[in-house]
């Protein structure tokens, strides 16, 4: 009986020790090895360039996985909020997801702020710069630390260059004054908006087209694919477009880092091959729609006129400065600056 005992301990011991090991080698992988990334985004329309980028992240990862990787691509699916696919990434629900700055500094990540300012960044030229060098590698870092390790920036996105839209044009910066604008609420960008005299206002974006139409908001502002193929263009306060191209945006590819770390040299070389494909594609796609929805819209009655920015952008720069120093960012937005 004594013997009985002994062996069974032994073999209990052994399956633990076993079974450890096996949870080590090869975590975030099934027990063929190989991997399954649930990549999601929060724009259900299948023509958005975000749709095009994660398509192509797909293809790259699994011909470069050697049958070890599949992906599996959300659009909207997962959630059509960022902060629910945030939550789904710190979970395990999802495995990549693209963020806005504005979404990643509520995680008390303060640095990112300065990419979603008004009239931080004057050209994509400017902006590729930013993004692709030394600023852009000094943010990932500090995203990644600052995580601890649960958000890994895989690279940097577009969603265009943001336009007022609304009502009437704008002819001057006073033009705007007094107008209930769809805009973020709070913050530095809500701060520049109340300067120019506008009243920002919060909407949801599915309850945007509704909101023009009935005259819930005057105004709001976005990049042309984003609004046209929303139908924003054909609303009453939504047919009068001024090119104030206040905002090179910025959006971040996200992978949960602790995951990454998990795979084999291999899966994560296919995955920043991956990455590197999906940001040149989606790029690529943005410019190209941009040029596409804005004839679509002229087209379809939208009257487009150009504006002397300058007031605009005098007015973003004490905000610029005021923002960098509460977030202690001074240093990167000098280096911004400096790039242009």
């Amino acid at each position: 009986m004594k013997y009985v005992s002994t062996l069974l301990f032994v073999m209990i011991l052994s399956l633990g020790f076993l079974t450890g090991c096996g949870n080590s080698e090869n975590a975030g992988a099934n027990e063929n090895g190989k991997i399954k990334i649930i990549a999601a985004h929060n724009q259900t329309s299948p023509e958005n360039p975000y749709q095009y980028g994660m398509k192509e992240f797909k293809k790259v990862a699994e011909e470069n996985g050697d049958g070890n990787i599949e992906v599996e691509v959300h659009a909207g699916t997962l959630g059509t909020s960022e902060s629910e696919l945030v939550e789904k990434l710190k979970l395990g629900g999802a495995d990549v997801v693209l963020v806005s700055p504005g979404f990643m500094s509520k995680t008390g990540i303060k640095e990112i702020d300065l990419f979603a300012m008004p009239y931080v960044f004057d050209s994509y030229d400017h902006w590729e710069k930013a993004v692709e060098g030394e600023v852009g590698d000094q943010i990932a870092e500090t995203i990644n630390e600052k995580s601890d390790n649960t958000f890994k920036v895989l690279g940097y996105w577009t969603a265009g260059v943001r336009h007022y839209y609304g009502k009437e044009p704008l002819n001057s910066i006073k033009d705007i004054e007094g107008m209930k604008f769809r805009t973020q609420t709070s913050g530095a960008i809500a701060e520049y908006w109340e300067e120019t005299g506008a009243v920002p206002t919060s909407v949801a974006w599915g309850e945007l087209y509704q909101a023009l139409q009935q005259g819930v908001v005057d105004a709001s502002e976005n990049a042309y694919p984003y609004f046209v193929q929303q139908n924003h263009h054909k609303t009453e306060n939504g047919k009068y477009i001024t090119e104030t191209a206040h905002d090179y945006t910025t959006r971040l590819l996200l992978i949960n880092g602790k995951k990454f770390d998990s795979y084999t040299d291999e899966q994560k070389d296919a995955v920043l091959k991956a990455a590197e494909a999906s940001v040149k594609k989606e790029i690529e796609v943005l410019h190209k729609q941009e040029e596409e929805y804005k004839q679509k819209a002229i087209d379809e009655g939208a009257e487009v006129n150009d504006i002397d920015r300058k007031p605009f952008i005098e007015l973003a720069k004490p905000i610029q400065d005021k923002t960098a120093e509460e977030i202690g960012a001074t240093d990167l937005l000098k280096k911004i600056r400096d790039l242009k």
